[in-house]
């Protein structure tokens, strides 16, 4: 019984160190996402077929997604800043139009 409350501790400080402030280059990397997901919705089309052994079938998936961020009519750059920011302490070192990678 005495070792279980050490253990849960060691757990607990690893759990919580791991929500820590990461690098400004690294929370610009993770925030390209929701940067793009603020210009528009986005959707994916899969088709394809499949076989169970026996019979060929056709497959297909669709995917959509919409952000809050372009439901509510956020710049894209103020979400990255946000995000940024959020993750890291940090504004971020370029502004979203100047990093590398980015599209509309």
């Amino acid at each position: 019984m005495g070792w279980r409350a050490p253990l849960a501790a060691i757990v607990l400080l690893g759990t919580v160190a791991g929500c820590g402030p990461v690098p400004v280059q690294q929370a610009e990397r993770n925030c390209m996402q929701d940067a793009r997901a603020a210009t528009g919705p986005r959707g994916e089309i899969a088709m394809g077929v499949g076989t169970d052994g026996h019979h060929v079938r056709p497959v297909t998936r669709v995917e959509l997604s919409i952000s809050s961020d372009y439901v509510m009519g956020r710049d894209p750059a103020d979400v990255f800043n946000r995000c940024v920011m959020r993750q890291s302490g940090e504004m971020p070192t370029r502004p979203l139009y100047d990093q590398p990678g980015w599209r509309k």
